[in-house]
């Protein structure tokens, strides 16, 4: 049928059936929109466009609402779309039911009301259990057509953070009207939407790690964190840079920098095929430990970037995976002084087969 996601449902299948599960129901936006191509968002978050429910036998359905019934039917086997009404839960449960007695749901995305009737629907003799991260095992990992765009949306990504540095850090100018500038280029040159709210951080709002831009203004000598990302043939990127506005920058900023950027230097070097998560996140924190900063660095090293900004893996001490080929991970490490600011340094990077490749 649709291709290539009829691929991925089948690598789903095998995943499947060495947990032992008949049926599993997909839940997650982003899980749904990778498995079918249907509908990235749920626009309202306490709301759901459908669900998915893949079957160990091939009979997959789409269920979603009357609202998306002919968008469904585009992309869709009509005999395999449940419509259902307001008790969305009991008809997929009973939908489940015949597909077999294992059964399987993203236990981490729906409510204890949604699992409670769904288990009354399915009824006894059919157990339903947690089944959480199978699709993400398979996202982790991106193929050539995943990568292609996201080397689109990095290159806009690329071109939009020159266009600032060159012409937009003026002295005066405020961190909510830079974030709305960035918002309007990254739409202007073909973005579908930002990937996530930009981030506009002014001198000690920098050490905020996801600050909110506001009318705090640009110094005429000062810094200004920016962490940006857009949108484009759905993949999403993610990059922070932080510079300096006006004269010289001072002694703090001018060490603190090469410090974040020797600790990111420190991962990039080793980050290949095989190499522990939470060694790649050591590799920089050792950095910081070296220097006695190491308190002021007070997140992960990275994270996956895919049709979500943050998605798996996760770069941290708990990291008890691997790196592996084919994944696109963030490198960002950073050091936050409430007294004058922060400073963050980002590349997201393709692993390759003998190491890693920025995008």
């Amino acid at each position: 049928m649709n291709t290539p996601y009829a691929a991925r449902r089948d690598r789903l299948r095998q995943l499947m059936r060495a947990r032992g599960l008949d049926a599993l129901l997909v839940s997650h936006a982003a899980n749904r929109f990778y498995l079918s191509g249907f509908e990235l968002h749920d626009v309202q978050l306490n709301e759901s466009a459908g669900r998915l429910v893949i079957c160990a036998d091939g009979g997959d359905w789409l269920c979603t609402d009357a609202r998306y019934k002919d968008a469904a039917a585009r992309l869709w086997d009509q005999d395999h779309i449940l419509i259902y009404g307001p008790d969305a839960a009991t008809e997929i449960g009973r939908l489940m039911r015949r597909c077999g007695s294992r059964l399987g749901l993203e236990a981490e995305i729906v409510s204890l009301n949604f699992a409670r009737s769904l288990g009354r629907a399915v009824g006894r003799g059919a157990h339903l259990q947690a089944a959480d991260g199978l699709v993400e095992e398979l996202r982790v990992i991106k193929d050539a057509d995943e990568i292609k765009a996201l080397e689109r949306s990095f290159a806009l990504n690329h071109a939009m953070l020159r266009w600032l540095e060159e012409s937009q850090l003026q002295p005066g100018r405020s961190e909510a009207g830079l974030a709305w500038a960035i918002e309007r280029y990254f739409r202007d040159n073909g973005a579908s939407e930002l990937a996530f709210p930009s981030i506009v951080a002014v001198d000690q709002n920098a050490a905020l790690p996801h600050a909110i831009p506001g009318e705090k203004k640009l110094p005429d000598n000062g810094l200004v964190l920016v962490d940006v990302g857009c949108r484009v043939d759905h993949y999403c990127s993610d990059q922070t840079r932080t510079f300096w506005v006006g004269d010289a920058p001072h002694k703090e900023f001018r060490e603190t920098m090469k410090l974040v950027r020797d600790a990111q230097q420190a991962a990039l070097d080793k980050m290949r095929p095989g190499l522990p998560l939470h060694e790649a996140y050591a590799l920089a924190r050792g950095v910081f430990e070296k220097a006695g900063v190491e308190a002021w660095f007070t997140h992960g090293l990275g994270h996956g970037v895919g049709l979500e900004t943050h998605e798996a893996p996760s770069l941290g001490r708990r990291g008890d995976k691997v790196l592996r080929e084919g994944m696109v991970v963030t490198v960002e490490p950073g050091l936050y002084y409430p007294q004058w600011g922060g400073i963050r340094w980002e590349y997201t990077v393709l692993i390759t087969a003998d190491g890693n490749r920025i995008l």
